[in-house]
């Protein structure tokens, strides 16, 4: 290595500080080594733009998986049969969305807010026992967020904050934003996975974002149909008091909408357009799962500040951005990461290894 660059690490690796320590993952007894700037405990506790209240939500966000009757429900469902999406089958709150209940939650006492991902950065591991159909559709969810947005889901290696992507029999459910720790998401095959935008829906709530058809102003655009809603589900129709939606319409064709059968008793709707907008704004498409709306791209890349960078297309084998050459090997964390990288190639030391080896 040469002196210049070694100069250059030293100096990049003094302004990301400080040692790492070693933890363990309470789950599985995995050794953790924790790098600054990854915990959750560092968002200043006053509610700014990176943090997501989750106090609206109640207790009911938290919970166990239902391995019965939400197993059972979603392990019936049908994508060519059935009128409604898998996680709208679920026994969690608004069908799909779980912070499941641990020792350490229990200990600790319930979070009443969740933050977005630093620089939209997402560790995450896949621990389910997918076949090949299974992973492709995963890989797929993975490379859209790639292509058309700035998020970058990154294989996890130490980090403390990051998701696990599961497999078990309880349905399609993710918890809301980055809550800390390990988070699962879970996608129950072959249901939760038998549409492509399912597995999309789910880590959009692992971002962040809530169900469209809950948003404060939906009552302009939809009619819930209370009389046809199971009795149980109820408060899933229930309206947010205040919402953020960050200057993006209401969606009927969002990712993140409810079927228009959603939770029925009877097989009847209980999600009505209004007449007045539904031919405006693609009524039609409400509950569809086939992948991200134009809307659903704007709300992710104006949430994470995506700005004006154009999204790198990715592929879905290869989600990580690929290093440039010449840069040393990765510390394992992706930011530290990117910031040698930058601060490396800003300084034309990324070409002096092609220049000295032709």
């Amino acid at each position: 290595m040469s002196q210049k660059v070694f100069l250059v690490l030293a100096l990049a690796l003094s302004a990301c500080q400080a040692l790492p320590y070693v933890s363990y993952d309470d789950v599985d007894d995995t050794e953790v080594i924790e790098l600054p700037g990854n915990g959750i405990e560092e968002v200043p506790p006053t509610l700014g733009k990176d943090i997501i209240d989750l106090t609206p939500l109640g207790t009911a966000l938290f919970g166990k998986p239902d391995e019965e009757v939400t197993a059972n429900r979603v392990g019936n469902f049908s994508a060519d049969a059935d009128e409604m999406n898998p996680e709208e089958l679920g026994s969690y709150l608004e069908g799909d969305m779980l912070v499941p209940q641990t020792d350490l939650i229990m200990k600790n006492g319930l979070p009443t807010q969740s933050s977005r991902w630093p620089n939209g950065v997402v560790p995450y591991e896949i621990r389910g026992n997918f076949n090949a159909r299974d992973m492709a559709t995963i890989e797929n969810a993975i490379g859209e967020y790639h292509r058309r947005t700035c998020i970058r889901f990154v294989k996890r290696s130490s980090e403390r904050d990051y998701i696990s992507i599961r497999g078990d029999n309880s349905g399609c459910w993710s918890s809301v934003g980055r809550v800390g720790g390990k988070q699962e998401v879970n996608l129950q095959s072959p249901g939760c996975l038998s549409r492509p935008g399912t597995a999309m829906h789910e880590l959009m709530h692992a971002l962040g974002f809530l169900h469209e058809q809950n948003r404060m102003e939906r009552d302009g655009y939809v009619a819930i149909q209370y009389n046809n809603v199971q009795s149980s589900a109820m408060n899933n129709f229930e309206k947010a008091a205040r919402t953020e939606a960050f200057g993006v319409p209401y969606d009927y064709g969002s990712v993140m909408h409810y079927s228009k059968n959603g939770f029925s008793i009877n097989g009847q709707p209980t999600i009505l357009a209004m007449e007045s907008t539904m031919q405006a704004n693609g009524a039609e498409k409400m509950g569809q799962r086939n992948g991200f709306s134009d809307y659903d791209i704007q709300k992710l890349n104006r949430m994470y500040d995506c700005g004006t960078v154009n999204a790198v297309p990715a592929s879905p084998g290869l989600p990580a951005p690929v290093p440039a050459p010449g840069a040393p090997a990765g510390s394992g964390n992706p930011i530290v990461d990117s910031f040698i990288g930058g601060l490396i190639n800003g300084l034309g030391l990324g070409d002096e290894k092609k220049e000295t080896s032709s």
